[in-house]
């Protein structure tokens, strides 16, 4: 069976739904809160093991209720989480305003994330029993590299998603076999506004790139090859929270798996349309059957 690890963040999504986010200095009336399971490293941990993979999370949360809470929901969903550890102190948090376009804005408290700075004995060895090594950017940049790093000495595919954007050192470069930013981490990584040209000049500092175009679908370039647009699904989305999300943690399992490369980028946008279509991040993720039906569709 297919064995993913996760290097990354957990939070606890604090979510508030709205008519039409407000603007600086304005308050509006929302019409619903509620807390859901979150984090771009849980997220892609749960999107990964309800897509058929075996999952391995490494990170930590905190001694408060919200970490007992991401703990059980990474559990229920079938990650493992012997690698996960608890700290002092609380749990990271996202603060999440979605509007009624399913459009959202994010602020990120890192909490325990922020102590996931190294890897810890054992972290190395689950990263080498792995197919593919999901990382993101919401514990500290030091870990990051670290686990890539770790990766490239054992030949595990490294999959990194480069959000919230930041400049991405030489080193963590070097170490990324694929890397898969929106269209917006795209522009700033890149200052180039058009998604072809953006993913062209990251493709001369990794050897394969996805760029994620919402609702357009996805755009792949690789070295040496002719690039492919895979449109997505066309579907009403509801939320947006997690999607992109829930594509890299399908698109893992499917590269995993060896299926083609425009396949299994059609197999992971299916899964992404699928959670746009539902509320909230960790709790919209699609399982495997659901994706095999939405692509066969």
């Amino acid at each position: 069976m297919t064995h993913i690890a996760v290097l990354g963040s957990t939070n606890m999504d604090l979510v508030t739904y709205v008519a039409k986010a407000p603007q600086r200095g304005e308050t509006v009336t929302g019409r619903e809160f509620c807390t859901i399971p979150g984090g771009k490293g849980a997220n892609q941990a749960i999107a990964a093991a309800r897509a058929g993979a075996t999952v391995s999370m490494i990170g930590a949360v905190g001694n408060d209720a919200y970490g007992v809470r991401l703990r059980d929901t990474l559990e229920h969903s079938g990650v493992d989480t012997d690698f996960l550890r608890t700290v002092e102190g609380p749990s990271g948090t996202a603060h999440i305003v979605v509007d009624d376009e399913g459009g959202n804005a994010i602020v990120v408290i890192p909490g325990a994330n922020g102590t996931v700075d190294h890897l810890s004995p054992g972290d190395e060895g689950v990263i080498a029993t792995a197919d593919a090594l999901l990382l993101q950017l919401e514990i500290p940049l030091a870990a990051v590299v670290a686990g890539a790093e770790a990766a490239r000495r054992h030949g595990v595919r490294t999959v990194l998603t480069p959000a919230p954007a930041q400049p991405l050192p030489p080193e963590l470069l070097r170490s990324t076999d694929l890397l898969v930013p929106n269209e917006y981490e795209a522009v700033t990584l890149t200052g180039r506004t058009d998604p072809r040209e953006a993913a062209a000049a990251l493709l001369d500092l990794v050897p394969q790139v996805v760029v994620t175009l919402g609702a357009t679908g996805c755009l792949y370039l690789a070295r040496g090859v002719e690039p492919l647009v895979v449109p997505a699904p066309r579907v009403t989305a509801v939320d947006s929270t997690g999607a992109g999300d829930t594509f890299v943690g399908a698109l893992a399992v499917a590269l995993a798996e060896e299926k083609p490369v425009r396949e299994a980028l059609s197999w992971a946008a299916a899964a992404a349309a699928i959670s746009v279509q539902r509320e909230g991040a960790s709790a919209s993720m699609p399982y495997r059957p659901e994706i095999e039906a939405q692509y066969s569709a």
